[in-house]
C-alpha cells in the first residue's frame, strides 16, 4: 500500500513539473523574452491538434513560449510559429 501511494505521489509531482516548463502559446511578444527562432508543423484537419504539435516542438527547442504565426491548407493544416525563450544573462 505504501508503494502505491509513493509511486502516485511521484506522477502527480512529476506531471506538475513537467506542466511548469511547458511552452505556452502567446498573442505577442512576452515581456523578458526574446524571439529565438521558428518551428513548423502539419496535423490533420483540426486546429487544436496543430497547436499541440507546434507546442510539443516548442518544447523540444527549450521555447518558453511560441505565438503561431500562420495556418494554412484545406485537408491537412500546416503552421509556422515564433518560438521565444529568456535571455541567458552573463555572469
Amino acid at each position: 500500500m505504501k508503494n502505491v501511494k509513493t509511486l502516485i505521489a511521484a506522477a502527480v509531482l512529476s506531471s506538475l513539473s513537467f506542466a511548469s516548463f511547458a511552452a505556452v502559446e502567446v498573442q505577442a511578444t512576452p515581456a523578458g523574452q526574446q524571439k529565438v527562432g521558428t518551428i513548423s508543423a502539419d496535423a490533420g484537419t483540426n486546429l487544436s491538434s496543430l497547436q499541440s504539435e507546434l507546442s510539443q516542438k516548442a518544447d523540444a527547442m527549450g521555447a518558453k513560449s511560441f505565438r503561431i504565426t500562420s495556418v494554412s491548407g484545406p485537408n491537412n493544416l500546416h503552421g509556422t510559429a515564433v518560438i521565444f525563450q529568456i535571455p541567458l544573462t552573463p555572469h
